[in-house]
């Protein structure tokens, strides 16, 4: 699936709900959330046999499961056992806040997964309700504890970086990827927010992030093998001790080698996260339409994606719908 830009896309993320125990301020209202009714949904056949269909004709390889928070959709390892029967697809991925993770780390392991993105913001627990409005820093920190016991051999921790709020959140975190291993990945902050109240300005950069953690911890250098086709910068401290990687959206768009589209909870396509269009395959999907039909339509999506975001062009338009209806 190439589009107008010669971009071949083969990265496909699916939110299985937009329903979220957390309320984090930068994606959620704190109130009166309108969540999908549950019928709306797609089911998880409805899923793999789109995920099914995009690998076996369309070359997709990895897949990623998102939210809302995708662990509070039940049984969602049965979704990941389906998942990983289909043949030739080469990567499966979750992200999860780990609220729920402990309870299901074992079951997400043994249905396949190997994958997984924990969101995490702060290890201070004052400043994680304040963030999350919840206070439910125990039961992440409990989650990351239990994956790393079950085996999961690709763990990874995301921050949102904030100007004026999160700073000291660079150091903490730092010094827990040096300590237990774990990458953590530092993310601009984006204007996806519900409220939307992004402002340029409360944006922390990752040239400042870079010179605060080499400041205060150790110099940073880049990785010696980057990821081809990866949003995140990956970097590494000089003494060996600790990887940091940074999702630079803002100061640093990877528009021109993306390879990436999505799939809503109630079945749109998304030819990019700050799209202002949508193409709805759910009807195709509850029907017994040709096959060739449904790959036509995620076709015309994905051949009309715009060159890049424009985040830093006065043109911008920031999505009606914040990243927890998207799926992040």
């Amino acid at each position: 699936m190439t589009d107008s830009f010669g971009r071949i896309h083969t990265n496909l993320r699916i939110s299985v709900t937009d329903r979220c125990n957390l309320r984090c301020f930068y994606c959620m209202p704190a109130e009166n959330v309108r969540f999908l009714p549950r019928r709306e949904l797609l089911s998880f056949e409805e899923i793999t046999r789109f995920v099914e269909c995009m690998v076996r004709r369309c070359g997709v390889e990895k897949v990623r499961l998102t939210g809302g928070e995708p662990l509070v959709r039940q049984d969602v390892h049965r979704l990941v056992q389906q998942l990983n029967a289909i043949p030739r697809l080469k990567q499966i991925g979750l992200t999860t806040n780990g609220i729920l993770l402990a309870q299901q780390a074992e079951q997400l392991y043994n249905a396949g997964l190997r994958r997984i993105n924990i969101s995490l913001d702060t290890l201070d627990r004052e400043k994680f309700r304040q963030y999350t409005r919840r206070d439910n820093l125990d039961q992440v920190l409990s989650g990351i504890k239990a994956a790393r016991r079950i085996g999961f051999p690709f763990l990874k921790v995301n921050a949102v970086a904030i100007q004026g709020m999160t700073e000291d959140e660079l150091v903490s975190l730092g010094h827990f990827a040096r300590q237990s291993g774990i990458e953590v990945r530092f993310i601009e902050y984006m204007p996806l927010d519900a409220d939307q109240n992004w402002d340029r300005e409360k944006v922390l950069f990752t040239e400042k992030m870079i010179q605060i953690l080499s400041d205060e911890i150790c110099p940073l250098q880049p990785e010696s093998s980057p990821q081809k086709n990866s949003p995140s910068q990956g970097y590494e401290f000089v003494d060996g001790k600790g990887k940091i990687g940074f999702i630079s959206s803002v100061s640093k768009p990877f528009c021109s080698e993306c390879n990436r589209f999505r799939l809503t909870a109630e079945g749109k396509i998304r030819n990019c996260l700050f799209s202002l269009e949508e193409t709805d395959v759910r009807d195709l999907l509850r029907s017994e339409c040709d096959e060739d039909l449904l790959i036509d339509r995620v076709l015309q999506c994905i051949s009309a994606k715009k060159k890049g975001h424009e985040i830093n062009s006065a043109s911008f338009l920031q999505p009606e719908r914040p990243m927890y209806s998207i799926g992040g």
